[in-house]
């Protein structure tokens, strides 16, 4: 624990217990953690709803968490499941269930149980797809979320061990079948260590080999980042050309890669080849144009410019006074209150070209003035009525109220550029 810390006086500690052997070993020993510390636990269980008895499941565990002590909230995923990624699906939906839990709750530290076991199957399941030096690295033992962080206490536990630390306790738990289908990519890499102890320990080993090296590099790709990268608070970025092409290849690449993660709202990078594509492409060339990852790139003699592109934007999304949200991967929103006397429905979309020429046919100033360059208007967040458009935050435009706007910040919304990954944060870190 001292190794992912520092924690503050009387912490108070999340941690996901899905009710298999991992996290429920990793909550007893935190919990008996947090108490010496002089702080406290709550468990926090996702109820999928992805089988037919999960909510038998969940109060089983609930049970199991009563009879010890200790605190429990269960988290519902609610709404349509997809047809295919179920497993993905649902591992996004369970970290952005207890994130949203922690930030609404002011719980700082996220644990989660994975185990020596789960690293080494990683490192499997990433060389079968032929991953570089960076995903061999496996999963980081602690992680900056946006509102919390989260950590792997047991990175370095054999598994079969908090089994036996469960049966010393007299402590149940549950298996997962979805553990032993084999059309999962995790399961046909758990039956490929073959419960092999000794190779599990030198795949984690290997891991954490490529992990030292892949801090070194992260630190270089965010030196190169400070020297030549631009982030504006409309989601878009520029990219000094020439410092870019006079850098290593390696780290010029991982520099472009996680610009286009951040402007484009992604949350995994693209593909390296064609991200190798796009940096020949541009950096070679005066002009020219591209697309990727939700973006579009545009290079002059001096610069790359890196704006999201004008598709794949999300749909509408209906006002609802108090509640925060991420808006197409790259703006925080927050809702104020319902303006008095405004009646009909009032949503969040994105801005179209349309609504930006009734705009300046409005404000003629935003012409000679525009806070936002035209390439990145398309997405920006607007929040309209039966009307049209009534405000649009990054212009600092509010219907019938000129420009700027003298009633902006009046509180209907704020809205603001955190992308759902940085393009530099904590680093990697080894257990």
């Amino acid at each position: 624990m001292a190794a992912l810390g520092p924690f503050e006086p009387k912490p108070h500690i999340a941690v996901g217990v899905s009710g298999g052997g991992d996290s429920m070993a990793l909550i007893i020993l935190a919990e008996r953690w947090a108490r010496a510390m002089g702080g406290q636990v709550t468990a926090l269980v996702v109820n999928h709803g992805l089988r037919e008895h999960s909510e038998v499941e969940a109060a089983r565990v609930g049970g199991w968490l009563v009879e010890r002590g200790i605190c429990y909230v269960v988290l519902e995923w609610r709404g349509k499941k997809p047809k295919s990624g179920i497993q993905g699906a649902a591992r996004d939906a369970r970290y952005q269930l207890m994130e949203q839990w922690c930030g609404d709750n002011q719980v700082l530290h996220l644990f989660v149980g994975h185990t020596r076991d789960d690293q080494s199957e990683t490192l499997l399941m990433r060389l079968q797809r032929g991953s570089g030096p960076e995903g061999l690295a496996a999963m980081s033992a602690q992680r900056e979320l946006r509102r919390c962080r989260l950590l792997r206490p047991l990175l370095d536990v054999p598994r079969e061990e908090l089994r036996k630390f469960l049966r010393e306790q007299g402590q149940e738990w549950l298996e997962d079948p979805s553990n032993h289908d084999p059309r999962f990519s995790r399961t046909q890499a758990r039956a490929a260590l073959g419960g092999d102890g000794l190779r599990a320990k030198e795949l984690a080993q290997s891991a954490r080999r490529y992990g030292l090296a892949r801090i070194v590099l992260e630190r270089e790709t965010d030196r190169l980042l400070a020297r030549t990268t631009r982030f504006f608070e409309g989601g878009y970025a520029y990219v000094d050309k020439k410092v870019m092409a006079a850098a290593p290849e390696d780290i010029a690449l991982r520099a472009l890669s996680r610009v286009i993660v951040a402007v484009g709202g992604l949350i995994h990078a693209p593909v390296r080849a064609r991200v190798e594509r796009v940096h020949s492409e541009l950096l070679a060339a005066q002009t020219a144009a591209t697309t990727l990852g939700h973006c579009q790139l545009r290079v002059n003699s001096t610069r790359v410019e890196i704006y999201r592109e004008r598709r794949n934007l999300p749909a509408p999304r209906a006002f609802q006074a108090g509640v925060s949200l991420v808006w197409d991967g790259r703006f925080e929103i927050g809702f104020g209150k319902r303006p008095p006397g405004l009646t009909g429905s009032l949503y969040l979309r994105s801005l179209e070209t349309l609504d930006w020429r009734k705009i300046l046919s409005e404000c003629l100033e935003l012409c000679c003035r525009p806070a936002v360059p035209s390439a990145a208007l398309a997405g920006l967040p607007a929040l309209c009525d039966d009307s049209g458009i009534l405000t649009v935050p990054h212009v600092k435009y509010v219907r019938g109220a000129g420009w700027p706007a003298k009633r902006y910040g009046m509180g209907i919304i704020k809205a603001r550029f955190m992308p759902l990954r940085a393009a530099s944060d904590a680093g990697f870190c080894i257990a």
